[in-house]
């Protein structure tokens, strides 16, 4: 990480955390969930690495993904597909 002082504090430029292992990640994961493709992607690791706030994002994006609405569910995957790529988020 770099520090760089501004005014009268430093902050730092570059955020770190330390992700689980892949491994950890895979064995935890159910082996027919939808989005098992393999090696753990970094989105997994990072939710992982955060107790309180992993599972609740994952509940949502459950819900959002995987429950009745307005859109079927290939519908809601291009929409996170699109988005994604606008915001050059490849993962």
């Amino acid at each position: 990480m770099r520090e760089q002082a501004q005014g009268d504090r430093e902050y730092t430029d570059d955020a770190y955390i330390e992700l689980p292992d892949p491994a950890l990640v895979a064995a935890k994961r159910p082996v027919d969930h939808p989005y098992n493709f393999g090696p753990p992607t970094g989105m997994s690791r990072l939710l992982m690495a955060h107790p309180r706030i992993g599972p609740a994002f994952l509940g949502l994006f459950s819900q959002i993904m995987f429950e009745p609405g307005a859109l079927s569910r290939q519908e809601r995957e291009f929409v996170a597909a699109v988005t994604a790529s606008v915001q050059n988020c490849f993962y």
